[in-house]
């Protein structure tokens, strides 16, 4: 999947190849469609032919008998040009809306395969906004060229052609007409593409700001920041109206000027058909066809201009969204990596450099090794480098020097999904679904039964809060869990780490959002948890390691000590130093 994703980099500035693309998959209902618009258009132009002959068997008079064969063709002719471009609609409501989610499938799935500093340098709402907004583009940019391009296009050259049969030189000068002023329209058009690259980047900007704020709303609440809030929104809304306003503008001087050059063309037209009239070169039904095919081409030159600057308006939101979203991955499966094997859960962190993306380096010749069903404990000051070290084991970055080895196999020679697989992480800031509960316990492993669900809640001691609540396991957790207390979440995704069962357990300060009462009986519930697996964890609380193997203090990127609990508590240190601090700080809340 990965391989096919990386594919979809190549149309980052190539928009049109990328619409190509999708086009192909869905090749014959779109043949479909374009036969049945040329059909359409050929039958609505021949319908002015038609006319010509209706016209022409009623200045012959009753006596030659022409007319009802007349109107009959005429008839067949409207009713071919209905059916045909119903059919087009029809089958263009599936197919179109079907290229939209293909579209829509293939995008997410590759913004989703970028590395974890992709996300934290752009807003996720301006992500989904430019998902969206490039199949409303490809939507609207199809139909368009489809109903309001090919069209015009078509109309035009049959006119021409039918005009040719009453005089040559019109129909050469009419096609003159009908090149320049589209050239023109043109020209003008790509001409505005940055006020309309400007609109486009700007409307996003404004979607991702607006899902910033509500993803953001306690805080807003919490500083009654609503009306400086209010301010900058305002700010951003007035930026992006502006620039939309520029683009639309533009949009409407090439209107009039195609409206000028339009009314030039018909009156002279005109003029042509009635000297000829006048001069018995045309008859009554040829002055229709002239004159009704003539401002049938001057109105498609009208119809595919504003088609056209539409079109650029599209386009160019829809090159903006590509550019944006279709970067290569950062972390791609190596081209023979294999599924990690082996049941143990051996780790050693080989000579390891790494800098983050913005030149931050963190370990320089990192060594640390850790036997299978080992209990590592990471102590030290922000910024040493422990959840660094997490972010690396889960090859979220890649490293610059060394290796990582799990079970002896380089993590950058085994495929990412097995190395995940093998990893559970209890994370401290606890990330939910909007769904119900039973959904985000079983996200663990989706397989599990819903008697496999209720033991692991009980085990991480849920089952008291979830059966008070009126839905019990199907209650809606809202927004990132938010109907939740902190420490409920917290065991939730407890919960969630002991139906996965994984050999590899990474707690993140797994206990710190949890009541005292609770607590206990959390930690015992991770000591079993625990057994038989290899862990690592990162706490500030020195008593949740206090049953470790080992202690590994950080510092700088560094390790400064490294050995048992009791070992380090009757060592010189940080760690001696921090536990001195912490029983100091547990007295003083026993004497409150």
């Amino acid at each position: 999947m990965v391989t096919h994703m990386e594919d979809l980099c190549v149309y980052a500035d190539r928009p049109f190849a990328f619409v190509a693309r999708y086009l192909k998959r869905r090749a014959l209902p779109h043949l479909v469609i374009l036969c049945a618009v040329l059909g359409a258009v050929a039958f609505s132009v021949s319908t002015d032919y038609a006319l010509k002959g209706v016209v022409d068997a009623l200045s012959k008079g009753p006596d030659a008998g022409l007319i009802w064969g007349a109107l009959a063709v005429l008839i067949a002719f409207i009713a071919a040009d209905n059916m045909l471009w119903r059919v087009a609609s029809l089958v263009g409501s599936f197919t179109f809306v079907g290229v939209t989610g293909d579209i829509r499938r293939d995008l997410f799935r590759h913004m989703t395969g970028h590395s974890p500093s992709f996300f934290a340098d752009r807003q996720p709402g301006t992500l989904a906004s430019r998902i969206t907004a490039t199949s409303n583009a490809i939507f609207t940019v199809e139909n368009m060229f489809v109903f309001n391009v090919m069209p015009p296009c078509v109309a035009a050259f049959l006119s021409i052609i039918y005009i040719g049969t009453v005089n040559l030189t019109m129909a050469g000068v009419l096609a003159g007409i009908f090149a320049a002023v589209v050239v023109l329209m043109f020209k003008m058009a790509a001409a505005g593409k940055p006020l309309h690259h400007d609109f486009a980047a700007k409307a996003a900007s404004v979607d991702g700001e607006m899902v910033d704020l509500v993803g953001n709303m306690p805080l807003v609440r919490a500083f009654s920041a609503f009306k400086r809030e209010y301010k900058r929104f305002d700010g951003t809304i007035g930026v992006e109206m502006r620039s939309r306003r520029s683009s639309l503008l533009y949009l409407e001087k090439l209107r009039i000027v195609h409206a000028i050059l339009t009314v030039f063309a018909v009156l002279g037209l005109l003029y042509w058909a009635i000297i000829m009239w006048e001069a018995g070169q045309a008859t009554n039904g040829q002055v229709v066809l002239v004159c009704t095919l003539g401002i049938r081409i001057l109105a498609a030159t009208r119809d595919l201009a504003v088609a056209l600057v539409d079109a650029t308006q599209h386009t160019a939101r829809l090159s903006e969204a590509l550019h944006t979203l279709l970067q290569p991955h950062d972390l791609i499966d190596h081209p023979e990596a294999m599924p990690l094997s082996g049941t143990g859960a051996e780790i050693d962190f080989d000579h390891v450099a790494f800098s983050y993306p913005d030149g931050r380096a963190v370990f320089t010749d990192f060594n640390v090794k850790i036997e299978a069903g080992q209990r590592i404990g990471l102590v030290g000051k922000s910024g040493g480098g422990k959840s660094t070290l997490f972010s690396l084991l889960q090859r979220f970055y890649e490293v610059q020097g060394g290796k990582i080895l799990l079970n002896g196999q380089d993590i950058n020679r085994v495929t990412q999904d097995s190395l995940r697989e093998a990893i559970t992480v209890v994370p401290q800031d606890v990330s939910m679904f909007h769904r119900t509960l039973r959904e985000n316990i079983r996200y663990g492993r989706p397989d599990a039964s819903d008697e496999d669900v209720w033991k692991a809640a009980a085990a991480a001691h849920c089952t008291d809060f979830i059966e008070a609540l009126p839905e019990g396991f199907d209650t809606i957790v809202g927004d990132r869990g938010v109907k939740l207390s902190g420490g409920q979440r917290q065991r939730i995704a407890i919960a969630r780490a002991i139906l996965k069962d994984s050999p590899i357990l990474l707690l993140d300060e797994a206990t710190s959002a949890l009541d005292a009462d609770s607590e206990e009986a959390i930690r015992h519930a991770l000591a079993n948890l625990m057994k038989g697996r290899t862990v690592i964890a990162i706490a500030h609380r020195l008593s949740t390691l206090k049953d470790f193997d080992r202690i590994v203090v950080l510092e700088g990127g560094r390790i400064i000590q490294d050995g048992s609990p009791d070992k380090l508590t009757h060592l010189d240190g940080f760690y001696r130093e921090l536990m001195k601090k912490e029983s100091m700080s547990m007295a003083a809340l026993a004497a409150a």
